[in-house]
């Protein structure tokens, strides 16, 4: 783990230490930034109740989505370091550095979570016919089972699967499943 952590960083193929290419000073999407927020909230949560174990997997988690990523928002690989030093401080301490600080990690601030990002405005949900999976539709968190079946209307195959059907009864979970049982 901590030299998939180190290669996600570092440019191990380089002659002399240096930053990866891919990390980049850019800005990181709403479901990196999201990812990110969820991650610093599970750590530290986790490392409060002394839960190394799964803090250490969240933390795979985040290798995991962004260890492929072309480019890498430097911010969020930033806050990443700071919520792995506990657990492998003189790692951290070297990509911390590697980062551009000139200040050891110690003296900065635990990373805060934003409790709004945590929140997801929208939802994917599987649309089944007869029971078979055949199709998602994204939808607002919420809505309604008539909403959700005009968002099926718009989607092409799933519009395709119910033109000239009849349906005989309609089941809809809110945010976890909407099903057409056609004849």
């Amino acid at each position: 783990f901590l030299g998939r952590v180190w290669r996600m960083i570092a440019d191990d193929r380089a002659e002399e230490l240096q930053l990866h290419a891919a990390v980049q000073e850019i800005a990181p999407t709403e479901e990196q930034l999201r990812f990110t927020h969820k991650t610093i909230e599970t750590v530290t949560r986790d490392l409060q109740n002394l839960s190394f174990n799964t803090a250490i997997s969240r933390l795979m988690e985040f290798v995991n989505e962004f260890g492929t990523l072309e480019p890498r928002p430097k911010c969020c690989l930033e806050t990443f370091v700071l919520l792995l030093s506990p657990l492998a401080p003189h790692l951290a301490e070297e990509l911390w550095q590697m980062l551009g600080h000139a200040c050891s990690l110690a003296y900065e601030p635990w990373p805060k979570f934003d409790p709004q990002l945590l929140v997801q405005s929208t939802v994917e949900i599987p649309v089944q016919v007869n029971g078979k999976l055949r199709g998602r539709i994204a939808v607002c968190v919420g809505s309604d089972q008539q909403t959700a079946e005009q968002a099926c209307e718009q989607d092409a195959k799933l519009k395709d699967l119910l033109v000239g059907k009849t349906r005989v009864k309609t089941i809809f979970v809110v945010d976890r499943l909407l099903n057409f049982v056609v004849k």
